[in-house]
Formats: C-alpha cells, structure tokens, sequence
C-alpha cells in the first residue's frame, strides 16, 4: 500500500536509484540498491533533513529495507 509517507521516501531514494530498481516495502538498500556506506549516509541525511528528525546509528543499523526505514520515520515523528 502507498501512503503519502511511502511517496515521499520513495522519491527521496530515486535520485540514489542508480539501478532503477522497482521499489517497495521489501526492497533493500545493500542487496537490491547495491548502495554503499556513503551512500547510505548521504541518503540518511536527505532523510532526516526532509524530516526533522534524526536516525542514531543504532537505528540505521537496524534498517534494512525501504518498509523498515518507513516504519522508522513513522515512529520518530510521533
């Protein structure tokens, strides 16, 4: 299912989309993006800038996937 919070995100990965790669709940950022540590620090910051919050490195960690990070997101803005 797609919500708003889902779109924004979705669009946040795209321009670190490199692939091309068809997104989703169960898409992973090391596996299916191919995305390196830098990678993923840009796009954590891109994150938490778009959303006022901020990821600890425990958080990140623990987000593996494109539902995970949505979840996340959810969860620091409540």
């Amino acid at each position: 299912m797609s919500t708003p919070l889902n779109q924004k995100i979705y669009d946040l990965i795209e321009p670190f989309n490199k692939k091309g790669v068809e997104l989703g709940d169960n898409t992973s950022f090391a596996g299916d993006l191919e995305w390196d540590s830098l990678t993923v620090m840009d796009f954590v910051a891109e994150v938490e800038d778009s959303f006022d919050i901020i990821i600890t490195m425990n958080m990140q960690a623990e987000i593996e996937t494109v539902g995970q990070l949505v979840a996340a997101v959810e969860k620091l803005q409540a």
